[in-house]
């Protein structure tokens, strides 16, 4: 019995010995810098036996003799299969799941992958857009995205204007949305571009539909970073350089200036010491820079993003900076399989100082008196001497540029705070239900001083003059705005045999208030601790306020249909009503459809080696604008108006009047468009493109239509809805990737667009005149039937009159003299109409600064561990107004070098250019010039240092890079400038545009 026993018991024991499992242990690491993924699932395979990994991403698991696959997965990271062999030690490295990202576009309230759109998106990654220095991501974007136009102004704090598939309004706003994170909003200046994964752009009206009133001048979605889940990190970039004026006009030194003034008037311009550079004088090399740290990470549960941004830009003329502060949080929580927790929110805290003597920042970069004095200024007249300046208004009624940036001081400070949370509920599989809210609140001081100066000798060289302040003044306003938006939607998803469709349905509410309220007083101390409004002289007191609120709802629904993966359709129906229009035109619908045809996935299409992908698409939508003053058609009365009874002016009556008629039944710009496109990938991908028609025509655009002058309205014009603009256009984008060897590989992308804008129909609604430069010039812009939305209107230079024969012989039917003040050395105008005297109704349309073409280059290289990439922008076919030209109102105002050189004389007999001048010159062609330019935007070179180098001091990454933006420009036109940004009818004219900036810099981006 006893030996039975013991042979049972060893049997047991060599048993256990064959089937005792063994430990393996190992770690799981971020394939791309090498940092531990905690919380990663190590399972083996087949079974639902596993563990995770611990926060230094390290596990330990124990295996029987038949088990011998693991396989490793975290979210957002390929799925990693090992056989473990003999191996106790298992160490794998995870690669992030890019291919389905890189796939994905945001299309509003949703995603949907690339192949399965049926309108027109393009996207653009963070990491292209955070490679330049600029204050929003818009300005980064320039040349990346067909059918995109980014006009860019050099003023520090001023953000671009952006204009999709051309102009469509005249006299409605022109405001691109921005969706950033869920929150709408028109102005992203307090976005970090370090902050963004994406930029998604709806270009078309299917596509845009579903923003509805929002959606006519396209939509532009942004999203921000969220953290990862793993290993803790931290990551640190910096960008430091120095700014320039990328070009400057060169003027007339002092010698050249008194030859063409005593040529133009026959005064002799007295000897000075003085040969001053008035560019040079107020202009200076600047510095820029920006630092972003970012600390992020997380578990499978919940994940975080912190990150600190900070921007300085002290412009190129002296006086003007710009910083700005920005934080962000962005978190999410997942509470279990059903229901996730999001949160996204910023602040941004920015000061802009600068010496233009204007309470509101021009939103297109204008600089105002400044920029115009320095090109009209005598060189012979010092800057500044002695603490004293040079008076050139003694002199030619020129203010000193100089003095012009001194004598105040503007501040704006502006804080925001922006932000949405969301609750996430899964019930099925099938169906998600999300509730979002997103606000967006803004605060703006403004403040300006002008000091107290006199013309006298305390303060020039020598006293006299009009450019004083006998008093100073302080003005200060503060705007504050709150807007919310509030979505709920369902999305349904369902896939059954060759079928797959996804249906979204939802409300979404929006409100928004702004009010400002502003006060002036004079006799203010110029210590800047007693810039208070109640230390100036209450007699001079002034003050002004006003508001407006505004608010939105909309119901809408979207279907997406594939039938095997093939044959693709969307239909979207966006219902809108506005309280910005009156109360029987307030709701609107807006629907669209697109549809899609993968042909390259056909049976007859499988056996070709061509196309990867060949896919068709069309679509149609209408979209709407809504973009009206709140008050445009409510009657308003003015208060205190003087009437003078019985033909007595003294003493008047006060009374009430109705100053301006309205339309009290405004409705909605609509925009209806057709987009057809060819998409294709070939050579294994390598080579990929598409070619875009769209064709986008808004009705109803708001124009002034003319009413009796006996009515008693001030501009005998009503604002109402009866013309139409049109924009027709192809864009084409090529990308090319290729792989030299395993060191070495590149990418190329061009992208064109070719667009005509035309007002096809006023329906009885008034031209509209624009562009006022002043001086003689009048207006140069008219906005017309069969024209281009703000074409230029000017008189026809036929030539110069070489004689007094010639002045002579220009005459009408009835031989009287057209030009009868002419003389050898003045512009010959082509007398339109035939009436025999030169006027408006001799102008003739001289094209529009709207381009036929704009285009982009980006080239990319990748060797070893050095980067390069190269960015090019251009445009081609459009116009620009030299209006600095047209404002020469003095024979004393100096003058550009090439005019001295070139001008008209009795030997050279130029037929371009008139004889030597006083100003005052009609606004005509000689002032319209080509607005074509091709500018390197970008030029990086990086290099990464390789991982080994840095282990020893715990560091992942390190990349540091040397960069230019604006590094070179080729334009024709002779100014400063050929981006020049404005409203509908005033853009394209150059008066006092701040310069285009040229960056050099350098930076680093390193990981921990």
């Amino acid at each position: 019995m006893v030996r039975f026993l013991l042979f049972i018991l060893f049997g047991m024991t060599i048993f256990h010995a064959h089937s005792q499992s063994r430990r393996i242990t190992g770690s799981v690491k971020d394939g791309q810098d090498g940092s531990p993924i905690p919380g990663a699932n190590v399972v083996v395979q087949g079974t639902s036996k596993g563990t995770t990994t611990d926060l230094d991403g390290n596990f330990a698991i124990d295996l029987s003799d038949t088990e011998s696959v693991l396989n490793f997965s975290f979210v957002g990271y390929k799925t990693s299969t090992v056989e473990v062999g003999d191996r106790t030690v298992v160490d794998v490295t995870l690669e992030a799941d890019i291919t389905m990202l890189a796939d994905v576009v945001v299309v509003g309230y949703g995603i949907q992958k690339k192949t399965d759109i049926t309108g027109a998106t393009a996207s653009v990654k963070g990491e292209e857009l955070s490679k330049q220095p600029v204050l929003t991501a818009t300005q980064a974007m320039q040349g990346k995205v067909a059918g995109v136009q980014i006009i860019s102004s050099g003023q520090p704090g001023t953000s671009p204007q952006v204009r999709i598939r051309g102009l469509s309004t005249a006299l409605g706003g022109t405001t691109t949305l921005f969706v950033v994170d869920g929150v709408l909003t028109d102005d992203i200046s307090n976005i970090n571009t370090a902050d963004i994964v994406s930029m998604d752009v709806l270009k078309d009206a299917s596509s845009a539909a579903i923003y509805g009133s929002r959606g006519a001048n396209g939509v532009i979605i942004i999203t921000t970073r969220q953290g990862k889940a793993g290993a803790f990190k931290i990551n640190y970039n910096n960008n430091i350089g120095i700014r320039q004026a990328s070009n400057l006009v060169e003027m007339a030194n002092a010698e050249e200036y008194r030859n063409y003034v005593q040529a133009a008037t026959g005064e002799i311009v007295p000897q000075s010491d003085y040969d001053t550079d008035w560019y040079d004088t107020i202009l200076r090399t600047a510095l820029q820079q920006s630092h972003n740290i970012s600390l992020s990470g997380g578990t499978d549960k919940s994940t975080f993003l912190i990150n600190a941004g900070y921007l300085e830009d002290e412009g190129i003329v002296i006086g003007n900076e710009f910083k700005r502060l920005t934080l962000r949080l962005n978190s999410d929580y997942k509470i279990n399989d059903k229901v996730t927790l999001g949160l996204q929110s910023s602040y941004g805290s920015s000061e802009n100082q600068n010496g233009f003597n204007n309470i509101d920042i021009d939103a297109f970069g204008n600089i105002g008196a400044v920029y115009n004095n320095a090109y009209r200024a005598s060189p012979t007249i010092a800057s500044k001497v002695g603490g004293r300046y040079g008076n050139t208004s003694a002199f030619q009624n020129v203010g000193n540029p100089l003095l012009d940036v001194s004598n105040n001081r503007v501040k704006v400070l502006e804080n925001r705070l922006q932000g949405s949370s969301f609750l996430e509920v899964k019930p099925t599989s099938w169906l998600s239900l999300r509730t979002s809210i997103g606000a967006d609140w803004k605060n703006s001081l403004n403040r300006v001083y002008a000091y107290e100066f006199r013309a006298d000798e305390n303060t020039f060289l020598i006293a006299g003059g009009n450019q004083l302040n006998p008093l100073s003044r302080l003005n200060v306003k503060q705007i504050q705005s709150f807007r919310w938006v509030w979505d709920n939607t369902a999305t349904i998803t369902k896939s059954f045999d060759k079928h797959a469709f996804t249906l979204l349905i939802g409300t979404t509410a929006e409100k928004y208030k702004q009010h400002w309220i502003s006060a002036l007083r004079k006799d203010v101390p110029p210590d800047e601790n007693l810039w208070y409004i109640n230390v100036g002289d209450a007699n001079t007191s002034q003050n002004d306020g006003k508001g407006e609120a505004w608010s939105r709802n909309s119901y809408l629904a979207r279907l997406n249909y594939a039938f095997d993966e093939k044959y693709l359709l969307t239909a979207t129906i966006r219902t809108d009503g506005s309280s910005r229009l009156p109360g029987k035109n307030r709701w609107q619908q807006y629907p669209s459809f697109g549809v899609g045809w993968i042909a390259s996935r056909e049976a007859f299409m499988l056996d070709q080696n061509i196309f990867d992908l060949l896919k068709l698409r069309a679509s149609y939508g209408k979209v709407g604008n809504d973009q009206v003053p709140t008050d445009a058609y409510t009657s308003i009365v003015t208060l205190n108006t003087p009437y003078a009874f019985n033909g007595s002016v003294s003493p008047a009556t006060n009374g009430a009047q109705l100053k301006q008629l309205i339309d009290p039944n405004l409705t909605w710009e609509s925009t209806t468009e057709y987009d057809v496109a060819l998409e294709f990938e070939m050579l294994n991908s390598r080579l990929s493109g598409e070619v875009n028609y769209y064709n986008k025509k808004v009705d109803n655009a708001l124009i002034k239509v003319p009413i009796f002058n006996t009515i008693g309205d001030d501009d005998n014009a009503i604002i109402t809805n009866v013309a139409s603009i049109q924009n027709k256009g192809v864009e084409v984008v090529l990308n090319w990737k290729g792989e030299i060897n395993t060191k070495l590989s590149y990418t190329i992308g061009a992208n064109a667009t070719f667009n005509k804008n035309e007002v096809v129909a006023l329906n009885g609604g008034q031209a509209i005149w624009g562009g006022s430069v002043g001086a003689a010039q009048g207006f140069t812009t008219y906005t017309d039937n069969g024209q281009p939305v703000g074409s230029f209107y000017v008189l026809k230079v036929l030539g110069v009159f070489n004689t007094d024969a010639e002045v002579n012989a220009y005459v009408n039917d009835e031989g009287e003299k057209i030009q009868p003040t002419a003389k050898p050395g003045t512009f010959k105008y082509l007398d339109k109409n035939g009436d025999g005297t030169i006027d408006d109704s001799d102008r003739v349309f001289a094209g529009s600064y709207q381009p036929k073409a704009y285009f982009g280059l980006n080239l990319g290289v990748n060797y070893k561990n050095w980067d390069f990439a190269l960015s090019i922008y251009g445009n081609v076919g459009n116009e620009v107004y030299n209006g600095k030209k047209g404002v020469r109102i003095d024979g004393k105002d100096n003058i550009e070098r090439d005019m001295v050189y070139n001008r008209w004389t009795s030997g050279s007999r130029s037929q371009t250019e008139p004889a030597a001048n006083t100003g005052n010159l009609l606004a005509s062609d000689y002032f319209i010039e080509s607005g074509s330019f091709a500018r390197i935007n970008n030029l990086t070179i990086g290099y990464t240092l390789r991982p080994t180098l840095l282990e020893r001091v715990r560091i992942n990454s390190l990349r540091v890079f040397v960069m230019s933006q604006n590094l070179l420009t080729y334009k024709k036109y002779s100014g400063f400038t050929a981006e020049l940004p404005g409203d509908p009818t005033n853009s394209g004219i150059e008066l006092s545009a701040y310069p285009t900036t040229r960056t050099i810099s350098a930076g680093v981006n390193i990981s921990f």
